[in-house]
């Protein structure tokens, strides 16, 4: 029995060592893993601009281009975690000529959490709990599917919050909007301390488009 047990451990253990994802890529080659849907999905980025779009797929593909593409060879796409519970890495120095796009592709539900200093998140079409810090910069959330969230908080310390999905547009100093739903599935709080938030539901796209 002894023997068995520890067996079956070292099957286990083998089973997570297989289950652990890393790549590690330059900007300019594109990085593709398992990513299960329903998965926690963390983005630690350096200033860029990054599109997170959700596709029907059950992994993560990742490109990146850059203006300055002899600087952007030191840019690094690091991906690890599990199919479930996952960390995306963007590293790098500054470019003479900016301009980094960064395009993430991942599974149309998913939960996300982005830190980045400066820079552009957009996040379309991708159905899960979302939590978006960015100092200065814009945030934009956007679907034409579903806008299903139990509880919103998006805020600035300064510009705006442009909650068109909900009929709100808020602008200054320690701005604020808030919306709770309780047949809501969802947590969304997006924070930016200099800049703008856009929220751009089914609704909101609809209006824009019959003006």
């Amino acid at each position: 029995m002894k023997t068995l047990a520890i067996a079956a451990g070292a099957t286990l253990f083998a089973c997570n060592l297989v289950s652990f994802s890393q790549s590690d890529v330059p900007c300019g080659q594109t990085l593709d893993a398992p990513l299960q849907p329903s998965a926690m999905l963390t983005i630690d980025s350096r200033p860029a601009g990054i599109e997170i779009v959700g596709i029907e797929q059950e992994a993560i593909h990742v490109s990146c281009t850059a203006d300055d593409t002899d600087s952007a060879r030191h840019i690094r796409l690091r991906f690890s975690g599990t199919p479930t519970h996952a960390k995306l890495t963007i590293t790098g120095a500054y470019l003479k000529h900016g301009n980094l796009q960064i395009r993430v592709e991942v599974p149309r539900k998913m939960n996300l959490g982005v830190q980045m200093p400066a820079g552009e998140v957009k996040v379309d079409e991708i159905v899960g709990d979302k939590d978006i810090e960015l100092y200065a910069g814009q945030i934009t959330i956007s679907s034409e599917r579903e806008w299903d969230y139990r509880n919103v908080d998006a805020s600035v310390d300064i510009g705006e919050v442009n909650a068109r999905v909900y009929g709100a547009d808020k602008g200054g100093f320690f701005r604020v909007f808030r919306k709770e739903n309780a047949d809501g599935e969802y947590r969304l709080h997006a924070h930016v301390t200099t800049g703008q938030i856009d929220l751009l539901g089914k609704n909101a796209r609809a209006a824009a488009d019959s003006q």
